[in-house]
Formats: structure tokens, C-alpha cells, sequence
């Protein structure tokens, strides 16, 4: 299957270690994924790949904003019924409500999200990647 995995971090840094791993947990189940950064990237090729997982940061430590990198990078292709999955790391305890935030940025360009999780480190995020599919 391809997959695009969507890398949103809080900052214009790069593509983080955890992003990686998950990507390298996803090649071992025999998929073919594509690393695309949101701060850099473009969405207009998203409507290509099968699968779209978005793994992103909350932008604030206490109101669980998303970056503004997410919407721009969603709405600039058509992704209405595409399946995906939201994954956020852990970087505050209200996570919770960063969660709920991405999923309501995914949902509103008509993404249907069958997978949700909240990563905590590279170790896990790559254990993850191996059960998709």
C-alpha cells in the first residue's frame, strides 16, 4: 500500500526522529511510504497515495493548537474519503485536546480516520508502524 505520512511538527526544524521510526516500522509491513513535511511540502500530492497518516505537535504546551502548517497542507488537495490515520506525540499533559484538534483539521477536509494514537517515543512510534495495514 502507499502510504503519505504527513510530518507536521511544532516548529520548522526537519523531519523528526519519531517520524522516522514510524516510517521504518511501515516499510517492515511491506508498505511504500513517502515522508512529506508540512512546513515544506506540498498537498497536492496527497490524493495520489492510498493511505494518509499525519503525525504532528501541538503547537501550544496548555490549548492543544495545532501548527498552521496542518490546514494549509490538508486543504491544498482533494482528500474527501481518503482513509488516514492521526497520530500526535505526547508533549503535554493535554494531549487529549490537541487530539481532538487534529482529528477536527483531518475531518474537516472529509478524511475518514480509522487510527488514532498518541505517540511516545521513537521506540513506540516504530511498533506502531508495523501494525498498519
Amino acid at each position: 500500500m502507499r502510504i503519505a505520512l504527513v510530518s507536521v511538527p511544532a516548529s520548522r526544524r526537519g523531519v523528526p526522529d519519531y517520524v522516522n521510526a514510524l516510517a521504518k516500522g511501515m516499510e517492515s509491513a511491506g508498505h511504500r511510504v513517502d515522508i512529506l513535511d508540512a512546513w515544506t511540502g506540498d498537498g497536492f500530492r496527497l490524493p495520489g497515495y492510498e493511505y494518509i497518516a499525519v503525525i504532528a505537535e501541538a503547537a501550544s504546551l496548555f490549548g492543544g493548537k495545532m501548527p498552521d502548517a496542518l490546514p494549509k497542507i490538508l486543504a491544498s488537495g482533494n482528500l474527501t474519503g481518503k482513509k488516514s490515520a492521526a497520530f500526535l506525540r505526547k508533549t503535554s499533559p493535554f494531549t487529549v485536546k490537541a487530539m481532538v484538534n487534529l482529528m477536527r483539521a483531518m475531518e474537516k477536509e472529509g478524511m475518514y480516520i480509522n487510527w488514532s494514537e498518541v505517540i511516545l517515543s521513537a521506540a513506540h512510534a516504530e511498533a506502531l508502524g508495523k501494525r498498519i495495514g
